[in-house]
């Protein structure tokens, strides 16, 4: 038989890792930095800055409506990875813009920004298949801020999507063919 004791004890030990976790993780709570609301922090060197325009536009080309160059993604990624990135998100993208020139010097004899489109094509085909050394992760991640930048830009909401109002008639057979963009709202 159990008694009052073991009872009360058995209580507080379910319980009271209920309360007792939560303290624990705010009495260790660290604070964030103090964000930088002044001008963007630079990060990238000149090089690393025109390897990061080269592969945005890669991710994201210039078609029948402009590329990530034109929405300003390549400056988007320097201030997101200078401002708001913490140290390992910032470390996998600078290791991954590494290893891509790193393997352009060895595969192309020249520097990955000034690669050719296919070759470039190639290095990001790599490096998303988790095939290059240095560039674990680097891909998913940039790729991440290059949408992001672009589809969070004016061109990308104003001229690749095509703004639909909300509300508006519900048309549920409506043909796929004339629609030829994703409607925002």
């Amino acid at each position: 038989m159990i008694d009052r004791r073991e009872a009360l004890a058995g209580m507080v030990a379910a319980f009271g890792a209920n309360v007792f976790a939560p303290l624990a993780r705010a009495a260790a709570y660290q604070p964030n930095p103090v964000i930088n609301t002044g001008a963007p922090a630079r990060v990238f060197t000149p090089a690393q800055r025109a390897l990061v325009a080269a592969l945005s536009e890669r991710v994201i080309p210039t078609t029948d409506t402009p590329g990530a160059i034109a929405a300003g993604v390549p400056d988007y990624i320097e201030h997101m990875l200078g401002d708001w990135a913490v140290d390992d998100d910032r470390a996998t993208i600078l290791g991954g813009l590494a290893a891509i020139d790193a393997r352009s010097m060895a595969d192309y004899r020249r520097a990955a920004a000034k690669a050719t489109a296919a070759q470039q094509d190639a290095l990001l085909t790599l490096a998303m298949n988790d095939r290059l050394p240095g560039a674990t992760g680097f891909f998913p991640a940039f790729k991440q801020l290059v949408l992001t930048g672009y589809y969070t830009s004016e061109i990308g909401i104003t001229q690749e999507r095509h703004y639909l109002p909300v509300p508006g008639d519900y048309d549920g057979a409506y043909p796929y063919a004339k629609v030829k963009r994703i409607f925002s709202a």
